[in-house]
């Protein structure tokens, strides 16, 4: 069984379009639906199991924060950048 023709998607498809696409066939499927059929809504839901619980790429590294100095001992602790002016 290949879950990404079970749920009608590409290969390449993202996390939220495999979502989109089983939110999509369960609402069709569902027992309360106009038209049932449990046996494609168990394939459904097996199709869905299994690309969820499929390894996710690490996300990229942040990059790196700036390192705030401390200031040194005649530098005052807080320092204000420019000031936007408004005219009242």
């Amino acid at each position: 069984m290949d879950p990404y023709a079970v749920l009608g998607v590409p290969r390449d498809a993202t996390p939220a379009e495999i979502a989109a696409a089983y939110r999509r066939l369960v609402r069709e499927l569902h027992p309360d639906a106009a038209d049932p059929d449990p046996d494609r809504l168990a394939e459904v839901l097996a199709a869905y199991r299994a690309l969820r619980e499929r390894p996710v790429p690490p996300a990229p590294p942040h990059p790196p924060r700036p390192v705030r100095r401390r200031p040194s001992p005649g530098e005052p602790d807080i320092r204000a950048g420019p000031v936007r002016w408004e005219r009242w």
